[in-house]
């Protein structure tokens, strides 16, 4: 009797760990999604050098930085986190010299398997930012919105280092 009781909590054991490990799993799946983005971007465009740098912090949390540099100078810095709160991902960059230097979060709004698309309809410029793996080794974002009472969109491809 007692070594069925034993068998049947180490069974009960069991399958309580193997419940919370597929629940860990699921709880970031939106993040997990989009791991694609991880590792070193950048395009050198006629004017400078557009660099992206993305790297996984936890199971919640990306961390990225972007910048672009003409010569030695550094002319725009933003760091940005990818943070997956309970059933939002959110992407939440903070812009040197915008907006009193405070993050601003933009909500996931629709995703494909290689588009993640983020909106704030409350923040001045942009509304609207969309990743897009294009290959393996390519991705596009596209910022977008309306700007001084104009509809206006930029679009960025950078390939992977």
């Amino acid at each position: 009797m007692k070594n069925r009781l034993v068998k049947l909590a180490l069974l009960f054991l069991i399958a309580l760990m193997i419940s919370c490990n597929q629940n860990s799993k699921k709880k970031f799946e939106k993040l997990q999604q989009i791991s694609w983005l991880e590792g070193n971007w950048e395009n050198k465009l006629d004017d400078g050098l557009l660099i992206e740098k993305w790297k996984k912090n936890n199971d919640s949390v990306y961390l990225g930085k972007s910048y672009f540099i003409r010569g030695n100078d550094t002319l725009h810095f933003e760091s940005i986190e990818l943070i997956q709160r309970n059933d939002d991902l959110l992407y939440i960059p903070t812009v040197k010299g915008q907006n009193n230097n405070e993050p601003i979060e933009f909500k996931l709004s629709k995703s494909t398997e290689n588009t993640f698309t983020f909106e704030n309809s409350s923040h001045d410029y942009p509304q609207t930012i969309e990743y897009k793996k294009v290959t393996d080794s390519q991705l596009s974002a596209t910022v977008s919105g309306n700007q001084d009472g104009k509809v206006s969109s930029d679009v960025y491809l950078l390939n992977k280092k």
